[in-house]
């Protein structure tokens, strides 16, 4: 038995327990973190991710002519959310979010030397004037691989290193205590298979949500959606795999709103995958179209990419078979098709501004030709015939009509061949999203699809991609896991046990809600590490 000692011990290397560990150490406290990874890859998911943050009210909406407020802000997330009627802490959090994360998130980021590039980006728009009524997403200049490179040296070479102790390859299983009382944890060594046990003051679950594991996914599948899908590609940290949920259910915490989850329509299988189902999450193409498991254009609301994720999901998963196509040509691919994630952002990463812009300006013909030859999931084709032939081929069955896809593509056109005023819903939000500049410049201009001038053809097969937990463990505003409630429903903080980030569902065990207005979850992992230290 292997044993440590630490004042507090932050199971979970990601940025949320990075935060935190850098907050701890601030405050001359001993810190030991246990991560179940290789050191290499410190910092979890978030160095994975495109590295967008929401932010309220900052500078950088100012210099882009954006007037924001809390109040307008709130409006918005309560709108969005449908915070189911008795949630009461995932309010209580949101609230204490938008009121923290411009002084704790972005000026504590900037003071630190993360930079947001200049122009940013509109998420979750909402397809009813329910989402964001301003641009609030602030990219990392460099992606979320700048950020976490620039708060692991902070870590690591931290003025008060001497306090820090990290352990990787420490897989935790059990948390030491009960409901009285955590006074740590115990798990075992994956190389050696060699048990340890962790002893401080305090306690802190930073180990992401249950997303990484499909079969958990499966099990907390949201039921309104019936079945979940037959296939389901994985896009959450491999180890995200819910252990600490189940620990922290041990000592009686309360762990809540597990079937709310953030996934995402358009996942294609990675070309050279990292772990069991590993799929990239595309950002879909506004002048794609977007059609069922037969070639059936998806409807009455044509879906559409940034106004609204939850209801590309929900409309997938309304069909008897729960994937579907985008149908596109080569001239609108070069210029629309991306890839979610610091991976396939090499100019954005590595912070090539004459790169970037080129790509904006010309596409990212580069990308789409490596994932034509390299992924199963997307294919080309001359002709129509040829590539229903080719996208049955794939699946191994007739199911996709061709008739259907040349209704759904004539249609598409004629609607654009008529001109002003459109009457397509589809046509009419990408007008809308080339209002913004920052759309402008990556959308077509009413592309035609069947534009012989603009083959070939492209069909992307995708899947629902599991990626984030809106649910997690119960906190209160600082960050203290709560108890299950007794028979009155009275709950109380377990003393020494504390839980940030995605296993605490981003705040409070549910902050979102229902649907995200997007960047609130490294948003959050920043905010949580630094309340649960202060």
């Amino acid at each position: 038995m292997k044993k440590h000692q630490s004042d507090i011990i932050i199971i979970g290397g990601g940025l949320a327990g990075i935060v935190a560990a850098i907050e701890f150490l601030n405050i001359g406290k001993k810190v030991l973190i246990l991560d179940r990874d290789v050191e290499s890859e410190l910092g979890g998911l978030a160095k994975w991710a495109f590295g967008g943050m929401f932010f309220v009210d900052t500078p950088h909406q100012r210099k882009n002519g954006i007037q924001d407020s809390i109040e307008q802000a709130k409006k918005d997330w309560w709108s969005y959310a449908q915070f189911d009627e008795k949630e009461y802490w995932g309010r209580q959090w949101a609230e204490q979010y938008l009121h923290l994360c411009t002084d704790m998130g972005y000026n504590w980021l900037r003071k630190n030397g993360v930079q947001f590039f200049r122009a940013m980006n509109w998420a979750e728009r909402g397809l009813n004037d329910d989402g964001n009524s301003v641009p609030r997403f602030h990219m990392v200049w460099g992606t979320g691989w700048e950020l976490i490179k620039i708060l692991k040296n902070k870590l690591l070479f931290h003025k008060n290193k001497k306090n820090l102790t990290l352990r990787f390859e420490h897989r935790v299983m059990d948390l030491q205590g009960n409901n009285e009382g955590v006074s740590g944890c115990r798990g075992y060594i994956e190389k050696s298979n060699i048990p340890f046990e962790a002893l401080g003051e305090k306690t802190v679950v930073a180990t992401g949500g249950i997303n990484g594991s499909i079969e958990k996914v499966r099990e907390n599948w949201f039921q309104p959606w019936g079945s979940p899908p037959e296939t389901i590609l994985n896009g959450a940290h491999k180890f995200a795999l819910g252990d600490l949920h189940d620990a922290a259910e041990k000592v009686r915490a309360n762990v809540v709103n597990l079937d709310k989850q953030w996934n995402y329509a358009a996942g294609i299988r990675h070309y050279n995958p990292r772990k069991k189902d590993h799929g990239l999450s595309l950002v879909p193409c506004k002048t794609a179209l977007w059609l069922n498991y037969e070639g059936k254009r998806m409807g009455p609301t044509p879906l559409i990419t940034s106004y609204d994720t939850r209801y590309l999901v929900e409309r997938i998963c309304q069909e008897p078979k729960k994937y579907s196509w985008q149908v596109l040509n080569r001239k609108i691919a070069y210029k629309e098709f991306a890839i979610s994630g610091s991976e396939h952002n090499a100019a954005f990463r590595d912070k090539k501004l004459f790169s970037f812009i080129k790509n904006i300006l010309l596409g990212n013909k580069k990308l789409v030709h490596k994932i034509l030859d390299n992924c199963e999931d997307v294919i080309a084709a001359p002709t129509l015939e040829e590539l229903v032939d080719k996208m049955n081929d794939l699946c191994g069955n007739k199911d996709v009509q061709l008739k259907y896809v040349k209704e759904a593509i004539q249609q598409y056109d004629a609607g654009i061949e008529k001109g002003k005023p459109y009457t397509d819903k589809q046509h009419q939000l990408i007008q809308k999203a080339r209002q913004f500049r920052g759309d402008r410049m990556r959308t077509c201009n009413m592309a035609k699809i069947g534009d012989p001038k603009s083959g070939p053809f492209i069909a992307i097969r995708e899947f629902i991609l599991s990626r984030k937990s809106l649910g997690g463990i119960q906190t209160n505003l600082d960050c203290a896991v709560l108890s299950q409630p007794d028979v009155n429903g009275n709950q109380t903080a377990i003393p020494g046990l504390y839980a940030i980030g995605e296993a605490a569902g981003f705040g409070g065990g549910g902050m979102h809600g229902h649907r995200s207005l997007e960047g609130t979850f490294l948003g959050s992992c920043v905010i949580t590490g630094r309340v649960v230290a202060r």
